[in-house]
């Protein structure tokens, strides 16, 4: 059974930065994708970041510049740095894993950037 572990939300002001921490665990092997999707209240989710096994990165256009995604494959983790958040980040974060032949999700964890 994999599981997948997010950590490192909570309340931050316009300005500041959080890190996230999603960490998989379990019988999961030669992880391809990792991810981190958003979804705010009456809104649909979001892709905000991926990196690939090899290290190659993509950002939504809302956070590029801002937010920084990294992973150890050697833990089977994946962060995200985000700095100078705004109001407009607040969402629920989820990771997402994605093997050959499977994809995980987290439960989320919620960000809210309010002063």
């Amino acid at each position: 059974q994999v599981q997948l572990v997010e950590s490192g939300g909570g309340l931050v002001q316009p300005g500041g930065s959080l890190r996230l921490s999603c960490a998989a665990s379990g019988s999961i092997f030669n992880i391809n994708t990792m991810a981190w999707y958003r979804q705010a209240p009456g809104k649909q989710r979001e892709l905000v970041a991926y990196i690939t096994s090899g290290g190659s990165t993509n950002y939504a256009d809302s956070v590029k510049g801002r937010y920084t995604i990294s992973r150890d494959n050697a833990k089977n983790t994946v962060d995200l740095q985000m700095n100078s958040m705004k109001p407009e980040d607040t969402a629920v974060y989820f990771c997402k894993v994605a093997t050959m032949t499977a994809s995980y999700w987290g439960q989320g964890t919620q960000v809210t950037v309010s002063s």
